[in-house]
């Protein structure tokens, strides 16, 4: 009875802290490629739970105890534990969604100009979110030009992304649920599947394989992104988490000393900036110290010429298709110039005629685009 009661006892403590563990940032936890492991812990956890309680009160229940309040000492070590890695720990009771998304045009808006932004377009509706926000809350799901869309952002990685929440045809609802690599990871309500926020894609679970649709979004500056979308709305804060945002603006500065969320100053280090593109079948990260000394890059990428641009705030980043490979841009203050041709920073035509194709582009740590972009380029 004794064996019984301690296997019992350290077998849940272990299996609590384990279920934790494995998909939170902690030492060694994120280098390992245990999700499939984590999932499936997690999928039963309740089994594990029961079996490991029934040998606890079966091996107390004949163990002949010498003093009376020896088990309630153990009993009081494991409620606790269990207590701390499941509403303390957990990555949805650290990081809640928001309450209500309050949305507020140029001239009611009380976010700081200077912050930055994650704006989309849609339908010619456009909205701007604050990484102010989204650092915290992870995800926010809102509707913009009637479209239901999934915003979200991981400060580990410092990936922006957009996607489209659908499953199995339908809007769907996510909860954050941990991370992988450092990545943040959503659950969906339907299937329980784990969904990486840096690409989308379902890593585990009964939708592993499958990919959220992707929309196109953009980072910028607050100042910039109304510059160039003077009519947008820009999300503020919800009031029941006016705490917990960042008022310190390091983090998208790259000041802060985290651990997790500082930044290298140097490039090609684990926390360097990266600018990361995609062109066709192709990737390629770009090295932000260097953009931001250039200002402008024209380059190859799967057989296509591009330029990445730099804004004059250093903060507000594009890239775009040349469909003109004679004839190499210049950036003129924040006016990109082709010949004769004039375009805004954001690639739009200045007198008329075709604006530019857009490419899908991110900041990012160089850790995060080279793990989930395996196969890119520098």
């Amino acid at each position: 009875m004794k064996k019984i009661f301690y296997a019992g006892f350290f077998g849940l403590l272990f299996f609590e802290i384990l279920n934790v563990y494995l998909i939170m940032p902690m030492p060694g936890s994120q280098q390992m490629n245990s999700i499939d492991v984590a999932y499936f812990l997690y999928q039963w956890r309740w089994a594990f739970r029961i079996v490991f309680a029934a040998m606890i009160i079966v091996g107390a229940y004949k163990f002949e105890w010498k003093r009376w309040w020896t088990p309630l000492l153990f009993l009081l070590l494991l409620v606790s534990v269990i207590y701390i890695v499941n509403f303390q720990m957990a990555a949805d009771h650290m990081f809640y969604k928001p309450t209500q998304v309050v949305m507020a045009n140029e001239t009611n808006n009380k976010v700081d100009s200077g912050r930055l932004v994650i704006g989309v377009v849609n339908n010619g509706e456009a909205k701007a979110y604050p990484i102010r926000f989204l650092g915290y809350h992870h995800q926010v799901q809102d509707t913009v030009g009637g479209k239901p869309l999934l915003i979200t952002y991981c400060t580990v990685c410092r990936t922006g992304r957009v996607y489209e929440p659908i499953v199995y045809g339908k809007p769907e609802q996510f909860r954050l649920v941990g991370m992988d690599h450092f990545n943040a990871m959503l659950e969906d309500a339907t299937t329980k599947s784990w969904w990486r926020q840096a690409t989308g894609e379902a890593i585990t679970g009964k939708l592993k394989g499958q990919r959220l649709p992707e929309f196109f979004s953009t980072q910028t500056s607050l100042t910039k992104w109304l510059a160039l979308n003077p009519n947008s709305f820009v999300m503020q804060e919800d009031p029941a988490f006016k705490n917990e945002y960042d008022t310190t603006g390091k983090f998208e500065s790259g000041k802060s000393t985290s651990k997790l969320t500082g930044t290298d100053s140097l490039s090609w280090k684990n926390k360097s900036w990266v600018i990361g593109v995609k062109a066709g079948k192709e990737k390629k990260a770009y090295d932000w110290n260097q953009l931001k000394e250039k200002r402008i890059i024209n380059d190859t990428l799967d057989g296509k010429n591009i330029i990445l641009v730099l804004a004059q705030d250093d903060k507000s980043f594009f890239a775009f298709e040349n469909t003109d490979p004679a004839n190499s841009f210049a950036l003129n203050n924040d006016t990109l110039v082709q010949n004769k041709l004039k375009y805004t920073v954001d690639g739009k035509a200045v007198e008329g005629g075709k604006s530019l194709k857009a490419l899908p582009v991110y900041q990012e740590f160089w850790h995060s685009w080279r793990t989930f972009n395996p196969e890119t380029k520098k």
